[in-house]
């Protein structure tokens, strides 16, 4: 019995490991969801149809479940609007480095390029947040395509996109399905001249500090050892966190508007700072002191800080082959100072919400934080909406070397944890999936708490509801404008996820958030807790600059002037135990 090219093509993704496809079903793309079907879904061994209610948050879904596992993931959209739709959840994944497989079904073929219905051109719109975009135009073309695909996905890490119009899916298959091309990712090992040239370096320093980033994934005991040696205090990016930060006796936390602890002045004051597998884009953030940096894609060395060092390689190979070339640091005062600096940052800056505040109204957000960490499983997955979610998740979260924390952190997308918790609760049906979402996120894509319900996924989502857009309102306080278009009507979430379905529950009472969050993680089934948290407490960077400082009080003056002295106190109040103090 012939068969139809859309079953061939749903093989070879069954194949390449795939277990599900993230999608909403639709004209075009309807040979591809009916050779999904054929496949009886995972209980026969083949692929599930993932229904979402938007296909932004299908490419979401697959962008996280592609980071957690390592694997293949896919997303489909119909002709035109359809597919168009998963394009911000594609520059998501792509800047992830994450293997995204993206089935961006066309109208049919004979009508490309005469302005038909729904006409867009998925080959050439996907090609800036992709590593491969090809149009299928015949059956004997479309297998090696796919194949084509897959290994662009899986071998670059980041997004392929196929575009397939419907009437060709529908053609009976012609051509041989070319076999997996299955392998292990390689290892790229330093020159060893580059790596002499960084062991002079560290040498000749006084003061070395280690910035890492999550290039560091698989080397957490190598990086620690070479800072035991050198007497490196050891900051980290956002990315990095899950890698670094647990079981780190040096660890001085992370530098950037969302950082905390003494990671700022550690790599400002050293005289070597060495960038490991990072790729730290705020350059404002970055010192100009001598530099080194070792990663692995050679296009990354030295595009957001001179570099007087560059190493090509792996981190775990380059520091198998430095730690031998490098002279134990005689001298720890630069480490410890600055791990006494971190201590009591962490304990008067990032720490001051934390207590004392378990019966204030409204809800600080840091302590409902401080709390999530307490309760949640020690194998949990979190995901964080962009904005101050991403805030509170990095400062309170701790990965402990078993949970893992994931975000839009690269694109900066709003409304991705939503939609990244169903991908990594898929993934790992097993573990305690916790999507931390700000109220502007959820309501982006409130529809996805339908896909939650209507798959039954054990999802939990904690949503922080300032009634506000609190990042928004920070970069418009420090740039010295009055906070304009922010601020939103309050809205019952946990009543809307009580509507569907959920174990929810709506927290205004600080003394209420601890026993809320152990029901709602108890529950077999899905569940919300919704904290209407202090609108007015806002992110301050772990260093103040005088401009940062001078922008705020501006913006300060203009809220008394507009709206009278009690916002502006009252804002002051809720910041004022925030600002580090030496």
């Amino acid at each position: 019995m012939a068969k139809e090219l859309a079953t061939q093509l749903i093989e070879q993704l069954q194949a390449a490991g795939v277990q599900r496809i993230y999608g909403i079903v639709g004209d075009s793309l309807n040979p591809i969801v009916d050779a999904v079907r054929k496949t009886g879904g995972s209980q026969q061994g083949g692929i599930d149809w993932i229904h979402v209610r938007h296909e932004e948050a299908a490419a979401f879904a697959a962008a996280a479940e592609a980071q957690l596992t390592g694997r293949l993931a896919v997303c489909a959209g119909s002709c035109g609007p359809g597919n168009l739709h998963l394009i911000n959840g594609l520059y998501d994944a792509n800047r992830s480095g994450a293997p995204v497989l993206a089935i961006a079904s066309h109208i049919p073929s004979k009508q490309i390029g005469s302005s038909f219905f729904q006409e867009t051109h998925p080959d050439r719109l996907f090609n800036e947040c992709s590593v491969y975009s090809e149009l299928i135009s015949t059956a004997e073309q479309a297998p090696r395509v796919m194949h084509s695909a897959i290994q662009h996905a899986v071998g670059l890490r980041g997004v392929a996109v196929v575009t397939l119009p419907g009437d060709i899916a529908g053609l009976e298959a012609t051509a041989e399905t070319p076999a997996p091309a299955t392998f292990r990712p390689a290892t790229l090992m330093p020159d060893p001249a580059s790596v002499q040239e960084l062991a002079d370096a560290i040498n000749a320093a006084g003061k070395v500090a280690i910035f890492a980033g999550a290039g560091v994934e698989g080397a957490h005991d190598e990086v620690i050892a070479l800072a035991g040696l050198i007497a490196a205090p050891i900051g980290h990016s956002l990315r990095g966190k899950d890698f670094m930060q647990y079981d780190n006796a040096y660890d001085i936390g992370m530098t950037g508007l969302l950082g905390y602890g003494a990671a700022a002045e550690g790599i400002e004051d050293a005289d070597l700072l060495i960038l490991l597998g990072t790729d730290f884009p705020y350059d404002q953030f970055l010192p100009g002191t001598r530099t080194a940096q070792v990663d692995r894609a050679a296009h990354k060395l030295g595009r957001r800080t001179d570099v007087d060092v560059a190493v090509h390689g792996d981190v775990l190979p380059t520091l198998a082959a430095l730690m031998p070339l490098v002279k134990a640091k005689k001298s720890r005062r630069f480490l410890d100072a600055m791990l006494k600096k971190h201590d009591r940052l962490m304990n008067k800056a990032v720490g001051a919400y934390t207590r004392n505040v378990g019966t204030k109204q409204p809800i600080h957000p840091e302590y409902a934080a401080s709390l999530l960490d307490q309760v949640a499983a020690r194998d949990a997955i979190f995901t964080a909406d962009t904005g101050m979610c991403n805030v509170w998740t990095a400062r309170y979260i701790n990965p402990l070397g078993t949970r893992r924390l994931i975000g839009s952190y690269l694109h900066g997308s709003m409304a991705n944890a939503l939609p990244h918790a169903i991908g990594a609760q898929l993934a790992y049906p097993g573990r305690q999936v916790v999507s931390v979402s700000g109220d502007g996120g959820l309501s982006m894509l409130l529809g996805e708490l339908i896909t939650v319900a209507a798959h039954r996924l054990p999802v939990n989502v904690v949503v922080f509801n300032n009634s506000t857009l609190g990042m928004v309102k920070l970069e418009m306080l420090v740039d010295g404008l009055p906070d304009f278009g922010v601020d939103v009507p309050d809205a019952n979430y946990a009543d809307v996820a009580r509507a569907l379905g959920f174990h929810a529950e709506r927290v205004t009472d600080p003394s209420r958030i601890e026993a809320a969050y152990r029901e709602a993680f108890a529950h077999p089934g899905p569940s919300l807790v919704e904290l209407i948290t202090d609108p007015k407490a806002l992110s301050l960077p772990p260093k103040i600059k005088g401009a940062q400082v001078l922008g705020f009080a501006t913006a300060m003056s203009k809220v008394v002037l507009n709206r009278g002295a009690g916002e502006a106190v009252s804002m002051a109040r809720s910041n004022l135990r925030n600002v580090p103090r030496r």
